[in-house]
């Protein structure tokens, strides 16, 4: 029996497969589950931390494989199970703190303590209505220390300037962390997001396909943003959505809708 031309669709999620009210359009929840029975896996590839993530996906009882934290952390949601994660080396994670920290931001430092996922200095310049939607997990810390002795995935000031951030990722150097600045339509403004150096969606899917046995030359990705990048480059068939980056367009053969009209259920056309 000849492999499917697509063994895998690979997904970001605000922006593509959900809209700034976080719905997924009833036609994507279907078009999703109709690939799965179909036997083809749907992996989402998402910014966004695992809570954050399931948040989204749970109401169209979509969850399961995800690469969250662009790229720093891949888990099956429906079990727990780790299949791919990353972290800053100490001295990479001391450099980016320090860029932010020369432009005057204070960044959060995504981590996994027990029952902590966010660490924020005395008066962090990520958004408000972030900060309170998690507050429950989140604590207060010297960000100088964290960075030097604690495991962290990534560094961000969420909802922010977006030409004072764009300022700030090209002061980081690749070697210390890989920087993208992203729209935020759910807090406005933008997000600057620096994962480990070398880490993106792209890696976290390497991962995945090696955990499978699926072959990463057949893989179909939609994006809509600047960290989506690595993962449009990488997939056989590139796809991605109207009104996303113009970096993000020119790497794409396909163009769908946007997620508010359902324009994801295209997919099924494409694989």
């Amino acid at each position: 029996m000849p492999k499917r031309a697509v063994e895998l669709v690979v997904t970001d999620l605000d922006g593509t497969l959900c809209d700034a009210s976080e719905r997924i359009h009833p036609r994507v929840i279907a078009a999703v589950h109709q690939l799965e029975a179909a036997g083809i896996p749907v992996l989402i590839a998402t910014g966004r931390r695992p809570r954050a993530t399931a948040w989204v996906l749970e109401p169209g009882g979509i969850p399961g494989p995800a690469v969250m934290l662009d790229g720093a952390i891949g888990r099956d949601l429906r079990d727990g199970s780790v299949f791919h994660e990353a972290v800053f080396p100490p001295e990479g994670a001391s450099r980016v703190l320090a860029a932010f920290v020369a432009a005057h931001l204070s960044p959060s430092l995504f981590v996994e303590r027990p029952g902590v996922e966010m660490i924020n200095g005395p008066r962090p310049d990520t958004h408000p209505g972030h900060l309170a939607r998690n507050r429950a997990w989140a604590v207060r810390d010297d960000l100088e220390r964290v960075v030097r002795t604690e495991p962290v995935r990534t560094i961000a000031v969420v909802g922010g300037d977006g030409a004072r951030l764009a300022e700030v990722a090209a002061t980081i150097d690749p070697t210390a962390g890989s920087a993208a600045v992203t729209p935020d339509l759910l807090y406005g403004g933008h997000t600057l997001q620096v994962r480990p150096p070398g880490t993106s969606k792209w890696s976290g899917v390497l991962s995945f396909c090696a955990a499978h046995g699926l072959d990463p030359t057949r893989v179909l990705a939609v994006g809509d943003g600047n960290n989506d990048l690595e993962l449009l480059d990488a997939a056989a068939v590139p796809v991605a959505v109207t009104g996303g980056s113009p970096t993000a367009l020119a790497r794409a053969r396909h163009v769908i809708d946007p997620p508010s009209a359902g324009g994801w259920a295209a997919v099924l056309d494409l694989v």
